[in-house]
């Protein structure tokens, strides 16, 4: 440790992202919201990220939901189950300015997200609507995107693409009616449209459900030329009476 970080710690001393207690290191867990947090680990979707435990080992698996409803990317991972300890770090860091929270959050992507990560030629987080940015005050996972496990691996364009529709919120409502909502409301901004042509996009979001928005974000980039798209979200959202162990 060098001496910038001993007085760092000194002044703001370390402590879990999740209770806040006390830690031995920054941006970590305590062991109680470690065990409640359900890292996602094993054999998974190739397409979502989520658990597919029936799976082999190093066998590409697809799971039930996007047999049935492919999706417009081509490979997706996850970091976390949205639930428990996760989750509610997560909607602190949506919803409580908690932007001190990207570096453990950027640093459980990057580890879950190198196979997506690797190749990629533009990183992109997901837009939010101006309406919307104005009451977050922050697109908090643009803010992930600027992280150094981001932008040593290939080129953020945090405006890579435009929401200029504004959206009804998508909680509670049905697969079809998410996607409904969302068709047509994100494009490529229009100065970067050449940039996309041909490349590998990787996508970056908070917490995919049914992975509507990102099929959004896929399709505008789809319309503009990118070869390859990837997504890397911090959770996903499984299945009712899913169990990760």
């Amino acid at each position: 440790m060098n001496a910038l970080n001993r007085v760092i710690d000194m002044v703001y001393p370390p402590e879990c992202a999740g209770c806040r207690l006390p830690t031995d290191a920054a941006h970590g867990l305590c062991p109680d919201c470690w065990s409640d947090t359900a890292f996602i680990s094993g054999p998974v979707c190739d397409c979502c990220g989520v658990p597919v435990p029936t799976a082999a080992p190093g066998q590409t698996a697809v799971c039930e939901s996007c047999t049935s409803h492919p999706p417009g990317w081509d490979k997706g991972r996850a970091a976390v189950l949205y639930q428990g300890t996760a989750k509610d770090i997560i909607l602190r860091f949506k919803h409580r300015d908690r932007l001190d929270l990207t570096a453990v959050l950027a640093r459980w992507m990057a580890r879950a997200g190198q196979d997506v990560m690797s190749g990629a030629d533009i990183i992109a987080p997901v837009p939010l609507h101006w309406v919307r940015l104005v009451k977050r005050r922050a697109n908090q996972t643009a803010e992930l995107a600027r992280r150094p496990q981001f932008r040593q691996q290939a080129r953020v364009v945090p405006d890579l693409l435009t929401r200029h529709r504004a959206t009804d919120s998508l909680r509670g409502k049905t697969r079809s009616q998410r996607h409904e909502l969302l068709a047509g409301s994100i494009t490529v901004t229009p100065r970067h449209r050449a940039k996309v042509a041909g490349r590998t996009i990787l996508l970056l979001d908070d917490v995919m459900t049914t992975g509507a928005t990102l099929s959004a974000c896929a399709k505008a980039c789809r319309d503009a030329g990118a070869a390859r798209i990837h997504v890397l979200v911090i959770a996903r959202v499984a299945r009712d009476g899913f169990d990760p162990i």
